[in-house]
């Protein structure tokens, strides 16, 4: 098996026996052996599966490529399932749902009576299906050909991986695009979810963890993503592989569509108890943004240097300069999560804050100004969040996750002997 770094792989050390990677970031010292394991990865050569490798994959460290020609899996082996709300099925799709359309949906395998969700339909196609993997592709998702599901098919000779998503493009201002680099989808990491517009599942981990929770009307992707992932279960995103979502045609429906994925926040933070928090920040980065949000400048650099410090006192195998790089990327991050957060959920907080401070003024300034496009759609999204966070009484959207770094608890040391 190949494997490909993540975009965080930095291995260090005077003999390159730490390597600081993954979302979240963790660190790894190596005995010689693995070191040498990790020239293999970086060179493209294949490996064997190890205690290392694994780690790696869990961490979101590496990510495998499996080559096409390598798959154990054909389209046959695929049952493509579509709900839809009228119109004519579509001659690629092997089960179409009618969601009960009036008029029903022309030529539609499976109809339901009502409208029950997007969930729902989906569960009623897996029940007419007997093919080992499914793929989930909703009626406004568009796929050129096949080539999409031949690039995702390899990744199930992992015994593990239950479910691949690829690519979602649109318009520049679609929430759906999860970028360029492949990941490990899990809670708390930089792909922390994926949209079931399109992905491809093991029917019997479908099976397993009950498929889509259809009291969900919003929110049931990330829902059955995250009971995969702890099932044991390993999710993954390949942008290689990449389909096309029609965008609302117009701007209304983009909003009352946001205001709909913001409904999901507060059931999802009820059935997943603190893995919604919209910021993660460590207490240096938060003490900084304090000093720096109150006027206070040099404290704030101040902290930073004695952040620095500190990492480079946890982490004595790190060269300093690499200490320095990490801790300035780490702020960097922070202060773009925080500008998410203040657009995104934080806006009614900014609103009444800037009545009262200039700082406050200009931190809502600086977050709108670093993605002025999305601006719009944010605060559609927020305004889902807040009228379904007041309803249930549910706050967990809205709390912020202060932890420390270097967390213990994610600091690995690995000193395989060897491939086994």
């Amino acid at each position: 098996m190949r494997f490909r770094t993540d975009s965080t792989w930095n291995r260090t050390g005077a003999t390159g026996s730490v390597v600081l990677a993954g979302s979240p970031l963790r660190v790894f010292r190596l005995s010689a052996t693995g070191a040498n394991l990790c020239v293999s990865i970086e060179s493209g050569d294949d490996v064997e599966s190890s205690t290392l490798t694994e780690r790696l994959l869990d961490a979101g460290a590496i990510h495998p490529q499996p080559g096409i020609s390598e798959a154990s899996w054909g389209r046959h082996d695929v049952t493509v399932i579509t709900p839809q709300l009228g119109g004519f099925a579509r001659s690629d799709r092997d089960i179409t749902v009618d969601d009960g359309s009036m008029p029903p949906v022309n030529g539609a395998m499976v109809r339901l009576d009502e409208n029950r969700g997007p969930g729902a339909a989906r569960n009623a196609g897996r029940a007419h299906a007997s093919t080992p993997l499914l793929a989930f592709v909703d009626a406004d998702v568009t796929v050129p050909n096949e080539d999409w599901l031949i690039r995702l098919l390899p990744h199930f000779n992992d015994p593990q991986v239950g479910l691949v998503a690829p690519r979602v493009l649109g318009n520049s201002t679609t929430s759906l695009d999860l970028g360029t680099e492949p990941a490990r989808i899990r809670a708390g990491s930089r792909v922390s979810y994926v949209p079931a517009a399109a992905i491809v599942i093991r029917a019997s981990a479908f099976d397993d963890v009950g498929g889509f929770d259809e009291r969900l009307r919003f929110g049931e992707d990330v829902d059955l993503v995250w009971r995969l992932d702890q099932a044991g279960w390993r999710c993954r995103y390949d942008p290689t592989a990449s389909v096309y979502h029609a965008p609302r045609p117009n701007w209304s429906g983009r909003l009352r569509q946001q205001v709909g994925y913001g409904s999901s926040a507060a059931p999802l933070a009820q059935r997943h108890p603190g893995l919604l928090s919209p910021l993660r920040l460590n207490r240096w980065t938060t003490a900084a943004g304090v000093a720096i949000g109150t006027g206070h400048p040099v404290a704030a650099g101040a902290l930073a240097i004695a952040n620095t410090a500190t990492v480079a006192r946890n982490l004595p195998d790190v060269p300093v300069t690499d200490v320095v790089r990490l801790t300035a990327t780490s702020y960097l991050l922070s202060a773009r999560q925080v500008a998410s957060t203040v657009r995104r959920l934080w806006w009614p907080i900014a609103m009444v804050a800037c009545v009262f401070s200039r700082q406050a003024r200009w931190i809502a300034v600086a977050s709108i100004a670093a993605d002025p496009r999305a601006t719009p759609t944010d605060i559609a999204y927020g305004w889902g969040v807040w009228r379904e966070m007041l309803r249930r009484r549910e706050w967990g959207p809205a709390m912020p996750v202060i932890c420390s770094w270097p967390p213990s608890n994610r600091c690995r040391t690995v000193t395989t002997s060897g491939p086994r």
